[in-house]
């Protein structure tokens, strides 16, 4: 079988050491680091306090490539052991909910029609003959609305691995039937949580994913 991961970290230094890799979108907060591989011992105890064994492709480049670091959009967060407690590190980290990791990512998520029939009832400012009185009805919708697109319970069984900016992030799912592929969040933006897709409308696992970022970056980079 072949070793995906074989020298994805060294091409990861090289790009590090290009002049023109600051092009590549959100190196600038990775800066090309990469963090030291988990150690069996280190991710097998992760993996108890979890309660759940990771996504092969993920858990493997955890041993051989990196503990977090470059990676796509601002870089991979990386997982590491504070007081004796293994955590994942980056913006929105604090999102997840490490107790439910073992539970099914949810599948279906809500009724798409709930979304769609509360986003029709957003509240509109020419409507009102107040400010005042759009600021309160603007106020009670968005409380339901955040109430029904953020609930914790849409993202149990899964990490937040990356994050876009402006609370756009990324998430890997660890249990259920969609086990090992991402997902993008843009809930911010009223877009519901979706699976990452390939061009054959398939979804994108880690491998994926990273090497993909790798394969851009370095088209940007090296050209």
């Amino acid at each position: 079988m072949v070793d995906q991961w074989a020298g994805i970290g060294e091409r990861v230094g090289a790009l590090g050491a290009q002049p023109a890799n600051s092009e590549v979108f959100g190196s600038l907060g990775h800066r090309w680091a990469l963090e030291e591989p988990l150690t069996e011992s280190g991710l097998a105890e992760l993996e108890e306090q979890i309660g759940a064994r990771l996504p092969e492709e993920y858990r493997t480049f955890l041993l051989q490539v990196a503990a977090g670091g470059a990676g796509p959009a601002y870089g991979l967060f990386p997982v590491r052991r504070v007081q004796g407690r293994w955590r994942w590190e980056g913006d929105g980290a604090d999102l997840v909910d490490l107790t439910t990791i073992a539970e099914p990512f949810p599948d279906p998520g809500p009724d798409p029609r709930a979304l769609e029939e509360l986003l029709a009832q957003r509240p509109e400012e020419e409507e009102f003959d107040e400010i005042e009185d759009f600021d309160d009805a603007f106020e009670v919708w968005d409380e339901q609305w955040t109430a029904l697109m953020f609930a914790p319970e849409r993202t149990i069984g899964a990490i937040l691995i990356s994050h876009l900016g402006c609370a756009q992030r990324e998430w890997l799912v660890i249990s259920g039937r969609h086990r090992g592929t991402i997902w993008s969040d843009r809930r911010v933006d009223d877009v519901d949580l979706v699976p990452l897709l390939d061009d054959d409308r398939k979804p994108v696992t880690f491998a994926r994913w990273y090497i993909t970022w790798l394969e851009q970056a370095e088209r940007v980079a090296l050209t």
